[in-house]
């Protein structure tokens, strides 16, 4: 998953326009494009091998209200954004597949298996590392329990990653993950948007969610380093933790954007380089009808930008 650039507020005068950077993720059999304004999900039918288009505008105050466009708020509109139009796009993309079948998957059972794994995902991910660094280290107010708990955190997440990677299907979300990525390095390199050029192109992106996962897991050690001062016992250990999750967010996400605008820079090449290599757990080489997947959704979803522009013209 790339991470969309919020578009800046509008400032006058303004001499030079900073270019929109497109976002996406991978779904079931397809990949979805965001754009400032439209986004596209496609998808390959596994029957008819036929690929197939939802596009829509991003007409959501998340999307639109200027708030949200504020450093630090972005972090947080990020993550609305994930659950809004992420699920939409899985939601859609399970039903194209599932139809194909005559199977049909109702929005609740999505809904609810979401939303188990949320659960899932709070009790390994936060709970976890908390009870097993208050084995390691029973003083809860040092340091060495921050640091121990976040390394069991990284450890924990990327050997999860690591196991769900070798189921089949799972790999293939890695796959268009890599097409997704390989179609937006392809664009912002000026390169032709089919599928020889984006071939060449990296499964590797600066602005990756994977990465701002990374860079939000070395955050929170910092921020709840400043925790341990007040000597918290390990229930409000536990609510510092879901409390400061909006905080973390929002600096990780100004730190991957700022990397981002920088990545030429030879300091911030080097901190990219974990942020990079966290990425090739969660993305795969596609073959060439999954690009061609990830090359329409982008396309799609920019000629919803232009359609736009042209009408406002």
């Amino acid at each position: 998953m790339s991470l969309p650039e919020a578009a800046a507020p509008e400032a006058t005068p303004k001499p030079k326009q900073q270019p929109f950077f497109y976002g996406g993720q991978a779904v079931i059999e397809g990949v979805m494009m965001r754009g400032k304004q439209h986004y596209a999900v496609a998808v390959r039918l596994p029957t008819t091998k036929q690929i197939v288009v939802d596009r829509g505008e991003l007409k959501a105050p998340i999307y639109t209200h200027p708030v949200w466009k504020l450093p630090f708020i972005r972090g947080l509109a990020l993550i609305g954004e994930q659950l809004h139009l992420g699920m939409k796009s899985l939601i859609w993309s399970a039903n194209m597949n599932a139809g194909a079948n005559n199977i049909e998957i109702g929005k609740k059972e999505i809904t609810g298996s979401v939303a188990m794994a949320g659960v899932f995902a709070l009790a390994i991910f936060i709970g976890l590392p908390l009870l097993l660094a208050n084995f390691a280290v029973h003083r809860s107010s040092s340091f060495t329990f921050v640091l121990v708990e976040g390394l069991i955190r990284v450890a924990l997440v990327l050997g999860y990653l690591t196991a769900i990677g070798l189921l089949p299907d799972v790999r293939r979300v890695f796959q268009y993950h890599g097409a997704e990525h390989k179609t937006i390095n392809a664009f912002e390199s000026g390169w032709a948007l089919d599928v020889p050029s984006v071939r060449r192109a990296s499964t590797l992106h600066p602005r990756c969610g994977t990465g701002f996962l990374l860079v939000v897991l070395v955050v929170s050690v910092v921020v709840f380093s400043v925790v341990a001062i007040f000597h918290p016992n390990l229930f409000w250990l536990v609510v510092s933790r879901l409390l400061a999750i909006p905080l973390i967010a929002g600096v990780g996400f100004e730190l991957i954007r700022f990397m981002a605008w920088h990545r030429n820079n030879a300091a911030i090449r080097i901190a990219l380089l974990p942020v990079l290599g966290t990425q090739k757990f969660t993305t795969r080489e596609p073959s060439d009808d999954m690009l061609e997947v990830a090359i329409t959704a982008f396309n799609s979803a920019r000629e919803g930008e232009e359609e736009t522009t042209g009408a406002a013209a």
